[in-house]
């Protein structure tokens, strides 16, 4: 019984001494920075709960090492997100819940990947998708299941004969006016490029890549920098339904593309008149100079804005926000059907573009961007692949957040549309540099309308703050303390001399794209079609402001509010959105007789890390789902699409099987990694294996 006692007692003396030496080792975490400071963050009843440390978000970059680095040197801020009744503070909520739902209902095994695909499809995957996935997965891919933008793009082909598809891409190049190029696959190799530009030779860099997993095909290319394609919308509803009627799901299918196929370009014939070949017409017509919505109203619903007598107010509740005029909804805000009406005459594109050539035929024509109305087929932007200093991000001069100027940057040339004496005012890039030029401001007087604390919530000291429109505002100081835009250059004028620009604008003088990474907010707008900055700014330590009514290959991708800053086409909402990051005036209560301000009680709070956290997310972001590998991921899983499409054994070729084939692919990463694609170095767990 001693023994057993004498047991007890030193079973006891060593859980008291394992609770000393815990106990202590707290109080020397505590000791070892700052204990008032670590203290201070305990929460108290009754009182705001203090900010916490933000958690990393998950990454899977293979560059692992850079990340790191940059975590150190810029550890991750307190969380900013405290609960306010301002608008962005819930969009942000939104867009954050958006992004947690793609992340985590990601496919992570190659059975997962496929069954989703028939369910989502109705088809099985095109042949080659094996090797696609292979390829993927190599090049650690993020989201293998985000390509439906290929899928809406390639939908309506369904219902076109395959051999009438290959016939247009065949021969649409032939007319050097009609702006199409063509890039020819045959035997496993890009043989050979017609009516060729800089586009198609970046175009086939990237398919070489992957070129020896396609069939033989040919690719027609859209030259021109607008879109191209406009099918009414009951032609295209009837071409939807057609495709609905064809999905099936056959027991067996061939995993592989048919071989020597008719109607493909004869490329051992030089010249086209030499080629007896049928050709059908494109139907394209020229519409240089033509307001565009009365061409493309007619790819909209009956119901929409663009084709009924909604008003511009109810056309705006649909996408925007009665505070500020803040963006609720980035993808209506591209939508001519939605906004058409109200911007029509305020973009270059919609009334006087350069170079419209159009056909209301559905034709496969590849295109780096288009508007909602447009069945042009998306692809990556060769501007994004190819290297080029006026586009390639660099961090040489890209300073840290703290170090930037509290300032929004934006140079270009005057594009966006011919420009003549009576038209230039209401270009989309001229009136931004109008808006935000102080000296413009102060000498036409003009006010603008933003979003400001009460009066009554600025003057108490309360977390419950409440927030009205101010329709007042005198931007013009504002503007020279806190914007630098301009532009540097007139091109694209009716004369050619651009001399009615001689009295308007100081030009400025040429930046190049790095040195604009030392202001905090970049604001990116359309020229002629896309802007290829925008990966760079994505990239930056710079917060991104993105007005377009274009649509890009990787819209699903990036999440407005989480990753960049959303703003109108009309720019009506610009000022509200500065104020909130920068701050302006101070609230009632620190105010003094002395204070004296041209905008009476606006009042807004700096919002500085939540702009910093923002760049934060959408920098991180780009490098995971904008390099240059997920731009070649992108191209081959299109052009196996394509390949199928254009197959005259198309509704009998896919890929049956139910993706088992590629478990011992999958174990043998996992084994490499530690955990399969390196996930469980983020998330700390291994995918399971589907049953």
């Amino acid at each position: 019984m001693a023994a057993i006692e004498f047991g007890r007692r030193r079973i006891f003396i060593l859980i008291a001494s394992i609770g000393v030496l815990i106990l202590l080792f707290n109080v020397l975490s505590l000791t070892g920075d700052d204990v008032s400071s670590q203290v201070s963050r305990l929460h108290l009843p009754g009182r705001p709960r203090p900010p916490i440390a933000a958690p990393e978000e998950p990454s899977i970059h293979p560059s692992q090492g850079e990340e790191e680095q940059e975590e150190q040197e810029n550890p991750p801020e307190l969380d900013v997100d405290i609960p306010d009744s301002h608008p962005i503070y819930g969009l942000r909520l939104e867009a954050d819940q958006r992004w947690r739902e793609y992340e985590s209902g990601r496919s992570l095994t190659f059975r997962q990947t496929v069954e989703k695909y028939r369910r989502s499809h109705g088809r099985h995957p095109p042949p080659g998708f094996e090797n696609w996935y292979k390829f993927a997965r190599k090049k650690m891919v993020f989201n293998i299941d985000d390509f439906e933008q290929i899928m809406d793009d390639l939908r309506p082909f369904w219902a076109i004969e395959p051999k009438t598809i290959r016939q247009y891409a065949a021969h649409m190049w032939e007319n050097p006016d009609h702006g199409i190029a063509g890039i020819h696959v045959r035997d496993h190799k890009v043989v050979n490029l017609t009516n060729r530009s800089w586009r198609s030779e970046t175009m086939q860099t990237v398919i070489e890549k992957f070129v020896e997993f396609l069939p033989d095909m040919d690719i027609a290319m859209n030259r021109l920098d607008q879109p191209r394609v406009v099918v009414p919308w009951d032609d295209m509803q009837s071409l939807l339904a057609k495709e609905y009627e064809t999905r099936a799901l056959p027991a067996e299918v061939m995993d592989s593309f048919t071989k020597q196929q008719d109607y493909l370009l004869n490329t051992t014939v030089q010249k086209p008149e030499d080629d007896t070949s049928e050709r059908i017409d494109a139907e394209w017509f020229p519409r240089p100079g033509k307001q565009y919505m009365e061409l493309a109203s007619l790819a909209c619903p009956p119901d929409s804005p663009a084709r009924s007598n909604v008003s511009v107010a109810r056309a705006d509740a649909m996408y925007k926000h009665d505070l500020g005029g803040l963006i609720t909804n980035f993808t209506r805000a591209t939508d001519l059907c939605t906004v058409g009406p109200a911007i029509q005459d305020l973009h270059g594109l919609l009334y006087s573009a350069s170079s419209i050539v159009a056909s209301k035929k559905l034709l496969p024509v590849f295109g780096e961007c288009k508007v909602n109305i447009n069945s042009d087929i998306l692809f990556p932007a060769n501007m994004y692949y190819k290297h080029d200093d006026r586009y390639d991000y660099s961090d040489s001069e890209d300073l840290a957040w703290e170090d930037k100027s509290d300032t929004m940057i934006w140079r270009g040339v005057t594009s966006g549309g011919v420009q003549t004496t009576e038209n230039w005012s209401t270009m989309h890039r001229q009136r931004l540099v109008q808006l935000l030029n102080g000296t413009y401001m102060s000498t036409t007087g003009k006010e603008v309308s933003v979003i400001s604390e009460t009066p009554q919530s600025s003057r108490a000291p309360t977390l419950n703050k409440t927030y009205e429109n101010f329709h007042r505002f005198q931007p013009s100081l504002f503007a020279e303390q806190h914007t630098d835009v301009g532009f540097v250059e007139a091109w694209g004028c009716v004369p050619g001399d651009c001399a009615f620009y001689n009295d308007v604008f100081t030009f400025k003088p040429q930046t190049s794209l790095t040195s604009q990474f030392r202001d905090k907010y970049l604001i990116d707008v359309d020229g002629h079609s896309f802007s290829g900055r925008w990966h760079a700014f994505l990239e930056s330590k710079s917060l991104g402001f993105k007005a377009t009514i274009f649509r890009e290959w990787h819209d699903s991708r990036l999440f407005a509010w989480r990753h960049f800053i959303p703003v109108d086409n009309r720019y009506d909402d610009l000022y509200s959105l500065l104020l909130y990051f920068i701050g302006y005036g101070k609230p009632g209560i620190q105010r003094t007789e002395g204070d004296d301000y041209a905008n009476g009680d606006v009042y807004m709070a700096s919002h500085d890390a939540e702009g910093k956290k923002i760049a934060r997310q959408g920098r991180e972001w780009a490098k995971k789902v904008l390099r240059r590998e997920d731009i070649e991921v992108y191209m081959f899983r299109l052009l196996l699409e394509y390949g199928r499409i254009i197959d005259d054994n198309r509704d009998r070729i896919g890929y049956s099987e139910d993706g088992s084939k590629l478990d011992k692919f999958e174990d043998e990463a996992e084994e490499g990694s530690g955990s399969r694609w390196g996930l469980g170095k983020i998330f700390g767990t291994k995918p399971p294996k589907a049953a």
